[in-house]
Parts: structure tokens; sequence; C-alpha cells
């Protein structure tokens, strides 16, 4: 995809609420005569690539939505930096010989270790974009190994080169120690075994290099105007691509925002050497994962991946999640009880977006922006008339639960309310996701299976038929769970039995456990016919 025009039916005034709209507004303040802006993420796809990269990628994205909002052109790139040197094998990777005889050449010649893709960087590349298309980001691609070996960098490399030594003080100044006095900006790959265990001795002229390779063991010249093989170190490539790519915005992770780091030395590095500002510049924090311990990243080497997100996290609720922080705040994504906060918090946010929940003016406008900002295609909320049908992710767990994971089963519970193709697919996928979070990530105390035939008698039959009747007098008249609730407690005060003695003993008969979901839901949600039929087993039999 080349520039992203912006969105006609765009709101005529957006609101400066959220941190990615000051972003924007800064953008424009400080380029005022700019029509197209910039936007850059990437990384080394030198293994599986993880929610906390992903996090970059998103920043990213909302800054161009932003820009998007305000009738401002945009370009969005992701580099592949898969012409760096291919360092170490990741653990539970498959092939491990084969890629460990591959080390030290560039990440886009290690071939695929299973056995899928042209390359190793190919395959986490081609993973992770597939990933991030399912969250309604599309950028440019630019695939690093490309530009470096056709050639589209020798002017930048040959301006490093000019300014080498203005390069060295400005590296020397966060480092304990000076770099040494052979050091290079450059990492050159030998033309005999593709790796960069080299050193430059001698540069014969602003393109061909002498070095020697300490594999081969030999001496070797490569001309940068024929030939690929040339690099620049990390903390001088970043700015040769600010300058290259004309980037207005790029966010960078704590390692890179400290005093002294690459995005420090690069500032003073593209000022010095390519006599050009630096790009905007955003901290975002780290992601970690909240419960699911050993059930997550088994095959990512302890990592969560955004599949393994979207497989309990809807599209738009992932978004949410990074749309409702500031991108310098950690945070985790939970696997545990959390999950269903999660859930609710984003269904109240999208009630505020519709208008069907009240809120002081400021906060129903903010969660409005963020609502915007989580909708995987750029739409605006006030077009749309009707709040969307919205499926709790608890009670969907619950009725999950009760049905054994039959989806069509679980749906007949709401098909007063599920009219059309757009409410069934909304359906479909919350329930996918509710289900594999309860059956691989739901803490024990959640999980539970209806008792058909219940071993437990109940030690309340009083109580119990009573609540059989309200039961099947509750199945004629449709009336609400308030309702029921009510008139249940009613009946125990009424024969003067404790509520939590009851609630346990009622439970026991119908999950086998001492507690459960709130009893009057959980009925309802059996349907009062059946519930009234598994309770009249529990009733002794004289």
């Amino acid at each position: 995809m080349s520039d992203r025009p912006p969105k006609l039916s765009v709101p005529e005034e957006i609101p400066n609420i959220h941190w990615a709209d000051h972003v924007a507004e800064d953008l424009i303040q400080k380029h005022p005569k700019k029509d197209r802006f910039v936007c850059a993420s990437g990384i080394s796809p030198s293994g599986v690539v993880h929610i906390g990269n992903f996090r970059e990628a998103i920043t990213v994205d909302f800054v161009v939505r932003a820009l998007l909002d305000r009738n401002k052109a945009t370009r969005f790139l992701y580099s592949w930096d898969d012409y760096d040197a291919f360092r170490k094998v990741p653990v539970n990777l498959p092939n491990r010989e084969l890629l460990e005889k591959h080390l030290r050449k560039p990440i886009s010649q290690v071939p695929d270790p299973f056995g899928i893709h042209p390359s190793y960087a190919a395959h986490f590349e081609k993973r992770f974009e597939a990933e991030i298309s399912q969250m309604g980001i599309q950028p440019d691609y630019i695939y690093q190994n490309v530009p470096y070996r056709n050639g589209t960098y020798i002017e930048g490399i040959k301006s490093a080169l000019a300014k080498e030594k203005e390069i060295i003080a400005i590296l020397n100044q966060s480092r304990t120690e000076p770099l040494p006095e052979n050091w290079t900006c450059l990492s050159i790959f030998c033309k005999t075994c593709s790796k960069d265990t080299t050193e430059l001795l001698k540069r014969e002229s602003d393109t061909v290099f002498l070095y020697r390779c300490k594999v081969c063991k030999k001496d070797d010249t490569l001309d940068m105007a024929k030939e690929g093989g040339i690099k620049l170190l990390w903390r001088v490539d970043w700015p040769m691509r600010w300058a290259q790519e004309q980037v207005d915005f790029e966010p960078g992770g704590k390692d890179h925002s400290s005093q002294g780091g690459s995005y420090d030395t690069g500032i003073q590095i593209i000022r010095k050497v390519w006599n050009r500002e630096p790009p905007t510049y955003v901290q975002y924090d780290f992601v970690i994962a909240k419960g699911g311990g050993a059930k997550l990243s088994s095959s990512s080497g302890n990592l969560l991946t955004l599949q393994e997100t979207l497989e309990v996290y809807e599209p738009a609720i992932i978004r949410w999640i990074f749309a409702s922080r500031k991108p310098n705040l950690d945070f985790s994504i939970a696997f545990d009880l959390d999950v269903m906060k999660a859930y609710d918090d984003f269904d109240r946010c999208e009630r505020f977006a519709y208008g069907v929940e009240a809120g002081e003016e400021k906060k129903v406008n903010y969660e409005k922006r963020i609502y915007e900002f989580s909708t995987v295609e750029r739409i605006f909320p006030r077009d749309y008339k009707n709040l969307p049908t919205q499926f709790p992710f608890r009670h969907l767990c619950n009725l999950l639960q009760i049905q054994q994971g039959d989806l069509e089963k679980t749906k007949e519970f709401y098909s007063s309310r599920i009219k059309t193709k757009e409410e069934e697919e909304r359906f479909y996928s919350r329930a996918k996701r509710a289900w594999k979070w309860v059956t691989e990530f739901a803490p024990e105390e959640f999980k539970f299976t209806l008792q058909h035939n219940p071993s437990h008698q109940s030690q309340f039959p009083e109580v119990l038929k009573e609540l059989i009747l309200l039961l099947r007098e509750n199945g004629a008249e449709k009336s609400s769970e308030e309702t029921l609730a009510s008139r249940t407690f009613e009946i125990m005060k009424k024969n003067q039995v404790e509520p939590k003695v009851f609630f346990q003993d009622t439970y026991r008969i119908l999950v086998n456990k001492p507690n459960g979901p709130k009893l009057a839901s959980f009925l309802l949600a059996i349907g009062p016919k059946r519930a009234s039929e598994i309770l009249e087993k529990a009733l002794p039999r004289n």
C-alpha cells in the first residue's frame, strides 16, 4: 500500500484528548506546510515477533489514524531489519544444528527451519504481517536486505563514512571506554561465506573495500556499487534511514530511549551527517502476559505472540487495550480472570461511544475517542444509530460451559437478539474466544460441568421444592433475573434458611461445587425447565 489518503467522511472536529491526537497536532504545527507525513516502525525478524514488538506498530498506527482524521496524507513504513546478522538461535526452534551453521549470516539468507518460506526472516515476517492485518494495520513494508543489496543506501553510506570521525566523537560521549582506533561504522559480509566475521583493512575508494574474513582466513575486496555485502551498524543505520525515508514520527522502546541510547545518539548523528532534524519520538514501555502460565508460548520461547493474544481477545479489544493506555506506561495483558474485566470495560466503552451509557461529558468524549482508535476499520460510532449487539463475556462463558462448548446451542439463548449476519458473526467471534479461554486459561474455580444427574441430595428439600415451582412459573412467565432472585430470597427468608448455606447446597446439586455463577442468572441460563428437572432429581426419594 502506498500513501494512505484521508478518509473523506471524518467528523468536522476531532477532539484533541488522546495522546495520539497530541502527537498528530504537534507534527502538524512543526511542519505546517507538509502535505504528507511519514511514520515509521520496524524490527529485526531474528525470532518470534512478540506482543511487546506489536506495541510499536500499533503506537504508529494510532498516530497515523490521528493524522488521517485531520485530513493529512500519511505513509506508514514498517522496516524489516532482515539484513542484520543472525546472532543466536532462539530456543524451541526445530533444526537447530542447521541454523547454527548459518550464524553471522544476514537473516534474509538463513533457511527457514520450518521449511515453509524462502528464508528464516521471511517465516517470521509473513507470520507477523498476517497477524497485524487482522488488526487493521496495513503499512508499506521495507525488507532492508533489498535496499542494502541494490544500492539504494550507497549515498547514505558514503555520507556516514565521510563524517565517521564526527560519528565516533558522538558515540564516545556515551561510552565508558572510547571506541577502538580501527572502529568503523560498516559491517561487511564476506563474499565467500556470507558471514560478518570480517575486519575492514582498507578503503580503496568510495565504494570499494578491502577486508579480511576470520572464518575463510583470506582477504578480498567488495564493491558496494556492484554487489551487496555492506551494512551500517545500528546506531548509524537508524538515523541514515530517517534521512533516506524522510521520517517524521517513529517511536522506540525503553532500551533505545535512555540517555546515550540509540535515539539520543541518532539525534546528533542525523543532524551532523545528514543535516536533517530527527523525527518526533515517543517512548513505549513493556507489555507482559498475566496468567496463563506454561500454557502460553510453549512454541515460541515463552514470548506472548499477537496470534496467541488473538485466540482469546477480539482484534478490537486488543486495540482498545493499547489505545486506553499511554505508551510510556507498562502493563500486562490478562489471561486470568481479568480477561472478563477487559471485555466488560471494552463493552462499556462501546456503550459510551454510542450514547447508551451516561457519564460526565469529558469522560464520555474520551471513551468515544478510544473507541474510534479501537475499531479495526477506521469508522466512527457517531455515524451509527444503534449500538451493536453485545454478548457479555462472563455470561457467555457460563452459557458455553452449560452447553459443553456447543456454539450452536449457546447461540439459541440469544436467538431473539441475533437478527443479522453481522450480529451472528459478532457472536461467533466472541464465543470462540470465550471457549478457548475457558478450556485453556480459566482458573479451576471458574470452571464447572453441569450435573444432569446430580449425586448430591438436597439438604433443604422444602425450600428446593418451592424454587422448582418458581422456576416452572418463571419459565411460563419469562420473568426477569431480578424477579427470580428476589422471589428466591423471599422463599429462603420464609423458611428461615441462610442464603449462603442454601446457595452452597444448590451449587453442589448443579455443578458439584460449593459455589458457582450468580444463581438466578445461572438458572435462567440453564433454562427454567431444564434447571427445575435437574433440581428435582436432588430431592429426597421417599
